[in-house]
């Protein structure tokens, strides 16, 4: 029963489109708030909500990195977040554009 109920949380969590996809630009690299934020066209305090929601589900870890707090996903232990992660469509060019917008809130 403890199984079906942590597979239950992660369906709860990757529900949300924001933090399903969240996980999909994290799948390519780590992320700022702020890019994160320039992403999804959203406002800093809905990205941070998700984030913890995310952290606390224990998909994602933080590190600060000066006054900076960059995320990163935390799933070796998870094999069926791997597997839908998979499923997911890359977002790669997504992220590619705000590197190339030259996105200055963490450098």
């Amino acid at each position: 029963m403890k199984e079906m109920d942590e597979i239950a949380d992660v369906f709860k969590l990757l529900g949300d489109k924001n933090r399903l996809m969240i996980v999909a630009m994290l799948k390519e690299k780590e992320l700022c708030v702020c890019e994160i934020v320039e992403l999804l066209n959203t406002s800093q305090p809905n990205i941070s909500q998700h984030m913890r929601k995310l952290k606390d589900g224990g998909l994602v870890k933080e590190s600060k990195k000066g006054q900076w707090v960059y995320y990163s996903l935390s799933i070796e232990n998870k094999p069926l977040v791997v597997e839908i992660l998979k499923q997911l469509p890359s977002q790669k060019d997504k992220i590619q554009s705000i590197i190339c917008e030259d996105i200055d809130c963490c450098n």
